[in-house]
């Protein structure tokens, strides 16, 4: 199965951005043994084996990386499937931010109580 552009692209990037930092990462991209089109194949083959159809970025990269820096890894067979990556939506004026967490606000009530005077004065209408 081929990739789809957007899906190859973000691997790719990701791999060679980490890669500036990482040198371990940076010497394992260079094995003539690894490639990227077996990497795809890896990742897809750990997707099926989950039995889940939605996964966050970061664990797609981090079987990347493992991909390539695990030896132990060996070539996998082809996966015909479908890989759809989404985009970032783009922000509007109109279109009100996603909340990040329910927010509880709880109110508060205050008392307020007299003081009582220290001093006593007798007034007029005390007497």
């Amino acid at each position: 199965m081929k990739p789809s552009d957007d899906f190859k692209t973000a691997i790719e990037n990701y791999l060679h951005s980490t890669a500036m930092s990482d040198t371990v990462l940076a010497q394992s991209l260079t094995k003539e043994t690894k490639n990227i089109e077996s990497c795809f194949n890896y990742i897809f083959g750990e997707v099926k084996k989950t039995g889940l159809c939605a996964f966050d970025n970061q664990e797609i990269f981090d079987m990347a990386v493992k991909y390539y820096t695990d030896d132990t890894i060996a070539e996998h067979a082809p996966i015909n499937c479908k890989v759809v990556v989404n985009q970032p939506a783009e922000a509007d004026l109109f279109t009100p931010a996603p909340l990040t967490a329910p927010q509880i606000v709880a109110q508060e009530t205050a008392v307020i109580q007299k003081p009582k005077s220290a001093q006593t004065t007798l007034t007029l209408f005390d007497l």
